[in-house]
């Protein structure tokens, strides 16, 4: 079995759109990396193991606003749904 750190691969992303590669480059720059670094970071970071899970969205918004010193929210109450209404024919 390969360990992941001796497992190492080129990628190669063609018609990127100019909106995402400025996006991209702005980004390196104010992390002082090349387009090249950042694009390794934030796939490396987004594809973590056990990162995101997309079926937990409360979780999700947590772990993304947590560097910008978190926010804090009630919890919600739990609603009872109601039935539909029936309609008569």
């Amino acid at each position: 079995m390969t360990t992941s750190s001796a497992l190492k691969t080129t990628l190669t992303i063609r018609s990127l759109d100019g909106q995402v590669t400025e996006r991209l480059r702005v980004r390196a720059a104010r992390n002082g990396r090349s387009m090249e670094a950042e694009a390794r970071a934030i796939l490396a970071t987004t594809l973590a193991p056990g990162g995101d899970d997309p079926s937990n969205l409360a979780e999700a918004i947590r772990r993304r606003v947590a560097p910008l010193g978190g926010i804090e929210l009630d919890e919600h109450p739990a609603v009872t749904i109601a039935e539909p209404p029936a309609f008569g024919r």
